[in-house]
């Protein structure tokens, strides 16, 4: 099937007569005189009337975009927003020393869960690092084992998510 360009004219049988005037990977957006636009699937049930010569990128822009944010998630050091759970909004974290002579020390919630998801963040790039380096190949895996059981170590922090998608995992199994 050779997919039409923009400004190509059809016949649809529902619709009437239209003029393509986008082009994705499943769909025509095509504007017709009698309904406005409207989609249509690519393998739809219409007569051309014209056809247009022309280059037709099939990527929609949404395609374009999910991809492109794929790509930085897996390869940047850009961290992506993790929120706290609404319970410990506003709250504080006391670190009682053993010795009642000494003073707690307390510091907001919001600070401390920031500073653990920078070391997931950290050790999420590090992971990048290694599996793109030339270590060899066995290396790679011990390295990445050290990295999994830091993430172990840290599933006590996994209250904290708002989401159970954010939550720290180490081995199973």
């Amino acid at each position: 099937m050779q997919l039409l360009g923009i400004s190509s004219r059809i016949n649809h049988p529902e619709f009437g007569k239209g003029v393509v005037t986008n082009v994705t990977s499943k769909h025509y957006w095509v504007t017709f005189i009698d309904s406005g636009l409207e989609t249509i699937d690519l393998d739809s049930d219409f007569e051309v009337i014209e056809a247009a010569e022309d280059d037709v990128d099939t990527i929609s822009f949404h395609e374009v975009e999910s991809t492109l944010k794929a790509i930085l998630k897996k390869w940047s050091d850009v961290s992506e927003v993790v929120n706290i759970g609404d319970k410990w909004k506003g709250g504080k974290l006391i670190m009682q020393p053993g010795d009642t002579k000494l003073k707690p020390t307390e510091i907001p919630i919001d600070t401390f869960f920031h500073k653990i998801t920078m070391v997931r963040d950290r050790l999420r790039v590090m992971e990048q690092k290694i599996n793109s380096s030339n270590l060899e190949e066995q290396e790679k895996i011990d390295l990445q084992q050290y990295i999994t059981r830091s993430y172990g170590s840290l599933t006590s922090f996994n209250v904290l998510f708002k989401l159970k998608d954010h939550n720290f995992v180490g081995q199973r199994g």
